[in-house]
């Protein structure tokens, strides 16, 4: 019964009513945030949100000049060469050996409108590359717009929750997923989003030799680069590096976002990293879906050119300009987004101190770091369940359920949450728990 929900009831549920939502807590991201938004404008009781992973610091600021001085330059008369601008592929080539010790030509730097394309451009030509191959994996928990990218590409897929699965654990699955014959690329986010589950280099390891065995290309998703805070991945040159497939995979595509570690999010603007080995295959069934048989003419042609016709032209001189400096070693993108951290750490210590518990807790035995996201469940109530009923006490999330994962809870993201709302976190979830008794 509740009693100390801050949110009259009966608005609430009017508002769900009213959403269309066929499911309030197995709504997607978008739609959560929309209706929290309602409510709270109707309401007049400002949310918690915790549902959309927006930065919430400001933009690297060598970026934000370097993309002005590119505007005054003239480029925004111009359009953008297709595979991009010779400054940000000479540099995002010396990003990728500078913190993962990758050697990735220029030429298989591509930018896209953020990793989002990015991932969208390579589902498309992946999915045509061997009529034999019609199906993706996705190593879950992950982003469920992925999924539903390929969906919209009408593309098969598989998945398994990797919590089961850690460590050499993780070879036996890989097998029993890639030996059928039918999986023609596996994808996953390292960080993990939505556990910040972080894989190690055996994992790493054992998914580039399970995918070169089977060829099976390794789509790595590095949203949130370099910022398993755990370890120090920001100094150019030197160890440790960012753990990555590519040491492992001859055939992989790193998607380098610029929205989370450089804050540079509304400017949408990425790269796709494709290994030299991928880059210059040739594969004959291409052809048949976009006139080309090279991958990377396929990536530039098949998909990038019908999409969006390139990436921002001065989005790409920010891009540079920010991995430049990165990579010179006079901006440390690390010291920024550590903030991150913090306030999740404070947010976890507001939930677990109200019976919530930390549904992703441990990573191979390892507390789970502290970062962008965490999740989090109730005793009694599914995720679904809990998306709902925390609405009524201001607090907004989204269900794990749309994650692929098999676990029970939500996703929280600390980005857009100030230091001065976590008191104010911390009161709803009592108010919370007062009204819902741990039996």
């Amino acid at each position: 019964m509740m009693q100390n929900n801050i949110i009259p009831a009966e608005l609430v549920k009017k508002m769900f009513a009213e959403s269309g939502l066929a499911c309030i807590g197995k709504a997607g991201i978008r739609e959560i945030n929309k209706l929290a938004r309602d409510i709270e404008a109707t309401s007049g009781k400002k949310f918690i949100h915790m549902e959309i992973g927006n930065p919430g610091l400001p933009a690297a600021k060598v970026g934000v000049e370097a993309q002005i001085k590119a505007l005054q330059d003239g480029v925004a008369a111009n359009y953008p060469a297709i595979d991009g601008a010779p400054v940000l592929k000479k540099e995002a080539s010396r990003f990728i050996k500078m913190f993962l010790d990758l050697d990735v030509d220029p030429a298989n730097c591509i930018p896209t409108v953020g990793s989002m394309q990015g991932a969208f451009a390579s589902f498309m030509i992946c999915g045509h590359l061997n009529k034999q191959k019609n199906t993706i994996l996705f190593i879950d928990p992950g982003f469920p717009v992925h999924k539903f990218q390929n969906r919209v590409l009408g593309v098969p897929m598989e998945h398994f929750d990797i919590y089961e699965y850690r460590g050499e654990k993780l070879r036996a699955k890989m097998e029993e997923m890639l030996s059928k014959g039918n999986i023609h690329s596996v994808l996953y986010s390292n960080p993990n989003n939505p556990t910040w589950v972080c894989l190690t280099d055996e994992e790493l390891r054992i998914i580039g030799e399970v995918c070169n065995k089977y060829d099976v290309i390794v789509m790595e998703d590095l949203a949130y680069f370099g910022m398993d805070f755990r370890k120090d991945y920001s100094h150019p040159g030197v160890a440790p590096f960012q753990p990555t497939v590519g040491k492992y995979a001859d055939n992989y595509l790193l998607m380098i976002s610029s929205s989370k570690a450089f804050s540079y999010a509304g400017e949408r603007c990425a790269i796709l990293g494709i290994s030299d080995n991928l880059a210059k295959r040739h594969y004959a069934d291409l052809k048949e879906f976009c006139g080309q048989e090279v991958f990377l003419r396929g990536i530039l042609f098949g998909a990038l050119h019908p999409l969006t016709s390139g990436a921002s032209h001065s989005a790409q001189y920010a891009l540079a300009a920010v991995m430049k400096a990165v990579s010179d070693g006079t901006y440390n993108y690390r010291e920024d987004v550590l903030e991150y951290g913090r306030k999740a750490k404070m947010m976890k210590d507001a939930f677990t101190s109200n019976n919530f518990t930390i549904t992703y807790d441990e990573d191979c035995g390892e507390p789970i770091a502290d970062g962008f996201y965490f999740t989090f469940c109730y005793p009694g109530f599914t995720g679904a369940d809990l998306v709902e009923e925390l609405m009524y006490y201001g607090v907004s999330g989204i269900s794990l359920d749309t994650c692929g994962s098999q676990r029970q809870g939500l996703r929280a993201c600390s980005s857009l949450i100030q230091r001065e709302e976590i008191p104010v976190l911390a009161e709803r979830l009592a108010a919370f728990a007062k009204d819902h008794p741990v039996k």
